[in-house]
């Protein structure tokens, strides 16, 4: 799977393959190593994870690695994750809110109640004080639990559901 790509990118992509087709695997294969791509990819589904420099053996040993169970990332991949999860105390444990829809977390409402907002995730990020991957990851979730594909129905979902209001009349 290409990160990058026309109409859909490779991490919705790869949500859909995996929701639509659970006992598929997926391998990225991207020239973007950075967090913003690897974080969201492997939060969608993804098995496995290297950069478009990895040789052919290491790309057959990926995907060896897929098929058997495990994970196909490379050595660099490897070492952003544990940098990431030894950098951040692990979130506190949260269990769903019976009177949110879906099992969406408050988190997720709050982020989806600011794309409502009209908001974008860079200013999302900076008013919740939390990483643009962080918000993506959010916003993932809640399309996911939602069952929405864009930020538009998403914006519907939060008016239907009564998270959000739609502004006033923008005409005088």
């Amino acid at each position: 799977m290409d990160l990058r790509m026309p109409r859909c990118d490779g991490a919705e992509a790869t949500r859909r393959i995996r929701r639509d087709h659970p006992g598929t695997q997926v391998v990225v294969l991207t020239t973007f190593a950075d967090d913003d791509s690897l974080f969201p990819a492997l939060q969608a589904g993804a098995r496995g994870y290297l950069t478009k420099d990895a040789g052919g053996e290491e790309i057959v040993r990926a995907i060896q690695a897929v098929l058997s169970g495990e994970a196909g990332l490379s050595p660099s991949v490897q070492r952003r994750l544990l940098e990431h999860v030894t950098a951040q105390p692990p979130p506190p444990e949260a269990s769903p809110d019976p009177r949110l829809p879906d099992g969406l977390t408050p988190r997720e409402v709050e982020v989806l109640v600011l794309i409502a907002d009209g908001l974008s995730n860079p200013e999302i990020a900076r008013r919740l004080h939390i990483s643009q991957a962080t918000v993506k990851s959010h916003i993932n979730n809640l399309f996911a639990k939602a069952g929405v594909r864009d930020r538009a129905q998403a914006v519907r979902y939060a008016y239907v559901r009564g998270f959000a209001r739609p502004p006033g009349p923008v005409f005088t």
